[in-house]
């Protein structure tokens, strides 16, 4: 508390901490093994979305709506992992675990915002699935491409917007019980708790924001996903109902990881006595491990990806054959002008 800054007014001590101490791993055994793996995480994780964001951008049977949809999930997991597993790393490897007021709040903003992207992506992604199977006629006209860009947009306003008011609703608390998160990021549940004075709206922005981040888009795929499997069980042909199952798996399985650890570790930590350490790793990967297997399932699991994979290999290869042909004709008529 000794960093913390102090102004009276009106009987009342005003308390803005000017820097806080990150102590989540702190008491973990072995913690730099842990710090390692994360490292390996974050690689694959910018190596495997900047992949697939390439492959988008390079393969034009890709330039549909939909992926444009799959490249904004790709982009916010690698932004959302860059704010998050960086950070922590320099926090405890190198053990950086003093954080200003404003450095602490950044985090939080860029944390929280690219988290509620990704669950909007999927969502939306749920969207365009059930336009496709319970529409399929009016597909193209409904899913475009300028209709992506807007609903993209409006995310982004929206969710810009929000955290902005999440974050700056924490400048009017008076945080003097102490400077101490116990977490491995800026943990907005964690600072409104440090409060002296009335927090209640700083605690119901905060169910609002649990709410928009997990609860609403989670919903709102069920109830698609219900409507869709109404829409399949009026398919007459077998094969057409599988084919149109299998358009569904990636997005399934992309859904499947990135919401159960979470409402798993929520109805753990309501019904379970968490060890703190065991809580803090359990977060850590739920937040870390979805952004790096997106990519590898939308890679193996969609056909489309892999043709386009497939297609772009070869005419590298043919490019390359196609320049060594050069090559050698130009060597051949140069040595014949020699002669």
């Amino acid at each position: 508390m000794s960093s913390m800054q102090s102004n009276s007014s009106a009987n009342v001590t005003f308390v803005r901490p000017a820097t806080f101490f990150i102590n989540g791993f702190s008491n973990v055994p072995h913690a730099k093994y842990y710090y390692v793996f994360l490292s390996l995480v974050y690689v694959v994780t910018v190596l495997g979305n900047s992949f697939i964001m390439c492959i988008i951008y390079l393969a034009r049977r890709l330039h549909t709506a939909k992926y444009i949809a799959v490249f904004h999930l790709a982009l916010s997991d690698l932004c959302g992992s860059s704010a998050l597993i960086p950070k922590v790393i320099d926090t405890f490897l190198f053990e950086h675990q003093v954080i200003s007021f404003e450095a602490c709040l950044a985090n939080m903003f860029f944390v929280y915002h690219f988290m509620n992207l990704q669950s909007l992506t999927l969502l939306v992604l749920a969207y365009d699935r059930l336009v496709a199977i319970c529409f399929p006629l009016q597909y193209h006209a409904i899913v475009t491409k300028p209709a992506m860009f807007l609903i993209i947009g409006v995310m982004w306003m929206l969710s810009v917007t929000f955290f902005s008011v999440l974050v700056s609703l924490l400048n009017r608390l008076s945080l003097c019980r102490s400077n101490v998160i116990n977490s491995y990021f800026c943990d907005h549940f964690l600072i409104y708790r440090l409060a002296c004075n009335d927090n209640s709206i700083n605690i119901l922005i905060g169910k609002i924001s649990f709410g928009l981040l997990i609860c609403t888009p989670l919903i709102l795929i069920i109830i698609t996903y219900f409507c869709i499997s109404v829409a399949l069980l009026k398919i007459a042909h077998g094969a057409d109902r599988i084919k149109a199952i299998k358009t569904c798996t990636s997005h399934l399985i992309l859904v499947t990881i990135g919401y159960l650890p979470i409402i798993s570790n929520n109805i753990a930590s309501i019904t379970t006595l968490f060890h703190p350490n065991t809580r803090l790793i359990n977060n850590s990967l739920t937040q870390t491990i979805p952004p790096m297997l997106n990519p590898i399932i939308y890679t193996l699991k969609t056909e489309e990806v892999m043709q386009s994979i497939k297609e772009l290999y070869k005419r590298r290869k043919m490019n390359n054959v196609v320049e060594r042909r050069m090559k050698c004709n130009w060597k051949n008529s140069k040595q014949k002008i020699q002669v």
